[in-house]
């Protein structure tokens, strides 16, 4: 019977950095993503402007960011909604118009993209998210009991 080399599967320092390094490569955002999504960034505000979509629910409607995908084929749009009523109803008004979006995009960006990507719409709560974590603070300080020395 032929023995063998038992070996340890634990990584090193220095493969657990190169991991993490190549993971961080593949988060970043290329040079053709940024272009395509500062494009369609560009010409989807103008579309939202055009089609009365900037104003819904008597409150404002304005794309916070737009990612795409590292292939192409997908763009994400995340909508700011400020004083709308009813966020998820306001984005479901705007999926409904997502084919004619879609047309008036399609038009706009014909000559600079070989192909049209995929528009995915998502609702962007950071501005929630803000104003909660102010609220939090502004509770903390005012529970926070005095110096003792004055100050």
């Amino acid at each position: 019977m032929q023995s063998r080399k038992v070996t340890n599967f634990t990584a090193s320092a220095e493969g657990l950095k190169r991991a993490a390094a190549n993971c961080n490569k593949a988060m970043e955002e290329g040079k053709r993503q940024k272009q395509i999504a500062g494009l369609l960034n560009e010409e989807m505000n103008l579309i939202f402007q055009r089609l009365g979509l900037n104003m819904l629910d008597g409150g404002m409607v304005s794309i916070s960011s737009v990612k795409v995908t590292p292939d192409l084929l997908e763009a994400r749009f995340y909508l700011s909604f400020f004083q709308v009523k009813d966020g998820k109803a306001a984005l479901r008004k705007i999926e409904d118009r997502h084919h004619e979006i879609k047309k008036e995009l399609t038009a706009k960006v014909r000559h600079q993209l070989r192909s049209m990507p995929v528009l995915k719409f998502f609702q962007d709560d950071t501005l929630d998210h803000v104003f909660k974590m102010e609220e939090i603070f502004k509770k903390i300080e005012e529970e926070k009991p005095p110096a003792p020395d004055g100050k």
